[in-house]
């Protein structure tokens, strides 16, 4: 029974609320755990990705700024030669290369803000997990508590059923 069909249900969820409306809570518990893996396995591919795109971005902006320095010198070149309408057209071609960097540069701020946002529900959907992984293993403590207290209540009556035997024998001889 799937629990969470987003990651924001698993960022916004209340654990006790979900475990309180299941009838198996232990199971509950372990398949939350199972989604709430997946949903982030699926957060961090998503984030690597958003990084390596605003790595992508970063690098060919830095290459389309090389370009628009190697139109502007050989401008400069062409200029100094007196080839005027060459000047003009390798002018021309630098500032083509200077709006394709504008452009560039709206797409990187908005894939900085993708991974960073990205980032930020990375960060809550491991919070979430940890904190389930946190009640999952405090209910296995309070399970070997009480196997604990099972047992020394059974060692309890072990020895008293060892010391009414004695009285027993007491009595009868």
């Amino acid at each position: 029974m799937p629990f969470f069909s987003r990651l924001t249900d698993i960022v916004t969820c209340n654990l006790s609320s979900l475990l309180s409306r299941s009838e198996d809570p232990e199971a509950a518990l372990e398949e939350i755990i199972r989604e709430m893996q997946e949903g982030l396995a699926g957060a961090q591919r998503c984030t690597r990705t958003a990084c390596d795109n605003v790595g992508r971005l970063e690098t060919e902006i830095g290459s389309q700024h090389q370009e628009a320095q190697r139109w502007l010198s050989e401008a400069r070149e062409a200029l100094s030669r007196g080839a005027e309408e060459q000047a003009r057209s390798l002018l021309l071609r630098k500032h083509e290369v200077e709006d394709l960097i504008a452009g560039l540069e709206q797409q990187l701020h908005a894939a900085i803000s993708t991974r960073d946002h990205l980032r930020t529900t990375q960060h809550a959907l491991e919070a979430r997990l940890a904190e389930a992984r946190r009640r999952r293993c405090a209910a296995e403590h309070a399970e070997t508590r009480s196997d604990a207290a099972v047992e020394e209540q059974s060692d309890r009556v072990s020895r008293v059923d060892a010391e009414l035997a004695e009285l027993r024998r007491q009595l009868e001889g």
